[in-house]
């Protein structure tokens, strides 16, 4: 129809209308002028109802066509069920970790309620959980009340059931963690509000929060049979160690992808609020210690890849060795001349020291730097740690840092520069975000070849024959390094000799080319006790074992079969009282 044809017909209209109103109009005066003044009253009454009538079924077909086809106000709905829904979390074989489920949040309006002592008593009964001054509060408001959130629809039912006057319900969203405590550290817990405030919640808020709106779940990379087993061994050394805390994390030293990482004590991220800071600090992430002698395998890599050294060099360690104005001592001293194979296995101090000044402080800084040891840990974790570091690197620093000490990092740092000894030489991001299988990580060299592949034959020869033999299974080829570091007492202002750091970093398999498939387990006991036996609980005791036991329980889940030992470097065993692990 042309804008002229609906002009003209509008005008029609309206000559229509306005021919019937006038009839109307002289048929009024037409039953005055007969006297029937009631018919006039009578048609007058029809005319307003039928006005009326018609008003509303327009406003009717009007308000009904709002809103069935506008797309007024969408937009601002959309918004705020996807600024508060989140995206299911789950772990690398689709496992759930995280998932929004729906709850109520209980509302009371005190000017509708008949009786509130019996509302009182009823509410009080079903909510045991809701302290009396907030329920008292509520019940005498002068206004409708929030009492409690996150109500299952069972509570809901229940509450509702007892048809109380003045108590009411709006349907909420509430993150969930159906495992309670597992892998909490790693998976973070978000606020009231939908917003992540830690571990994956926070470090991928915005990708969980667009994933609401498609409904895709977001895979992590741990696999939850690996942190299972990763958390029960950590969790039975420390009853048996009653240490402070307490770290695991196992990695694909290939992709760089964290397959379990644990921090003792724990939390329930259900309720994280109810927890104290110390179990909800993320030790693998957060914290920051003094390793000791697992740092050797970063000297012994350094001065093999420089050229300063090679497997069958030898240092003097028959004497204690005195640099400015420190003396280095060996915590189980032989009194002999050792190659480097041997001042690993016996983790030599001296000899790691005097390796450490034929580097020289300028090449050894250059090699931290590069396996991201003075850096934080490149990982989504946004709680990773600044590392502590020396202020001056020359002799004295270097001979400290070459076994451990004077330079604080974190597990997640120590276990990102080990990957680059075991997979080839390349120093990878670690990711907590599940990789496509197959894919390829980059990352720049650090060594060569050739030194990984004999530092993972000094590892292998460790556990063979020096202070990491608790940690061998047959037929995996184990290979680690103990440490064992004194902590720093402000009360004393130096070095204690009862609190500690007890570790142990292992790959598996050490045998095969660089690019065979390889895992790191680490574990970290800060500040252990003796056990029964009463023995000093150095790494070699607390730690060793518990990773010995990890990598058996988890060699199926990652596709490692056992097969023929390798046997490197091997000088032949260590004598009993030499193979303690140095501080």
């Amino acid at each position: 129809m042309s804008l002229g044809q609906q002009t003209f017909g509008g005008s029609s209209l309206y000559r229509w209308m306005l021919r019937r109103m006038w009839g109307l109009e002289h048929a009024f005066e037409r039953t005055r002028a007969s006297g029937r003044a009631e018919d006039d009253t009578r048609i007058r009454i029809f005319v307003v109802l039928a006005f009326f009538a018609m008003g509303f079924v327009a406003l009717g077909v009007g308000a009904t066509r709002a809103a069935l086809f506008s797309d007024a106000g969408k937009g601002d709905a959309g918004a705020a069920v996807a600024g508060a829904a989140r995206a299911d979390l789950v772990d690398r074989n689709g496992q759930l970790l995280a998932v929004d489920l729906l709850h109520y949040g209980l509302y009371v309006d005190p000017r509708e309620i008949w009786d509130i002592s019996e509302t009182r008593r009823a509410l009080g009964s079903a909510l045991p959980g809701v302290p009396a001054e907030r329920l008292e509060r509520a019940l005498r408001a002068n206004r409708r009340t929030f009492l409690a959130g996150g109500l299952t629809p069972d509570v809901r039912a229940k509450i509702n059931d007892l048809g109380l006057p003045g108590v009411s319900f709006e349907p909420e969203s509430k993150r969930v963690y159906p495992l309670n405590t597992t892998a909490a550290h790693l998976i973070g817990f978000t606020d009231s509000g939908g917003e992540g405030l830690a571990g994956a919640e926070l470090a991928f808020n915005e990708d969980v929060r667009t994933g609401a709106t498609t409904g895709a779940a977001m895979p992590l990379s741990i696999d939850l049979r690996v942190q299972a087993a990763l958390e029960d061994e950590l969790g039975k050394a420390a009853a048996t160690f009653q240490p402070r805390g307490a770290v695991g994390i196992v990695t694909n030293v290939h992709t760089g992808e964290v397959l379990g990482m644990a921090s003792w004590p724990t939390y329930d991220p259900n309720r994280a609020g109810d927890s104290s800071p110390d179990a909800r600090l993320d030790r693998a992430a957060s914290s920051v210690f003094e390793m000791g002698s697992v740092f050797k395998a970063f000297t012994m890599a350094i001065g093999l890849d420089a050229g300063v050294a090679t497997p069958q060099s030898t240092f003097d360690a028959r004497t204690p060795f005195q640099i400015g104005y420190r003396t280095i001592h060996d915590y189980h001293a032989t009194h002999q001349v050792l190659t480097l194979v041997e001042v690993f296995q016996h983790s030599s101090n001296i000899g790691t020291a005097r390796l450490a000044v034929a580097i020289g402080p300028e090449r050894l800084q250059h090699y931290f730097d590069a396996l991201g040891l003075t850096r934080p840990a490149k990982v989504e974790l946004l709680e990773s740690a600044r590392p502590l570091t020396p202020k001056v690197w020359n002799e004295d620093a270097i001979a400290s840092t070459s076994f451990g000490h004077g330079i604080d990092v974190s597990p997640l740092a120590l276990a990102r520069a080990y990957g680059a000894l075991l997979n080839g030489g390349y120093l990878l991001p670690l990711t907590i975000h599940r990789l496509e299988p197959g894919a390829k990580v980059a990352g720049p060299r650090v060594i060569s070849d050739k030194t990984s592949l004999e530092v993972l034959q000094l590892m292998r020869a460790n556990v063979t024959g020096g202070s990491g033999k608790s940690a061998n299974v047959v037929g995996l080829n184990v290979g680690g390094k103990t440490g064992t570091g004194d902590k720093y007492d402000p009360a004393i202002r130096g070095y204690s000799h009862t609190r500690q750091v007890s570790s142990f970093v292992a790959a598996f398999p050490t045998d095969g080319p660089p690019s065979a498939p390889r895992y790191l387990v680490s574990i970290l006991l800060d500040e252990p006790h003796p056990d029964k036996t009463g023995a000093d609980p150095t790494g070699g005791i607390v730690a060793a074992p518990a990773v010995g036991k990890i990598i058996e329980r988890i060699a199926p889940f990652v596709g490692v079969k056992r097969r023929a030992e390798l046997v490197a470097f091997d000088p032949g065993p260590a004598k009993p009282d030499d193979a303690g692990e140095e501080r």
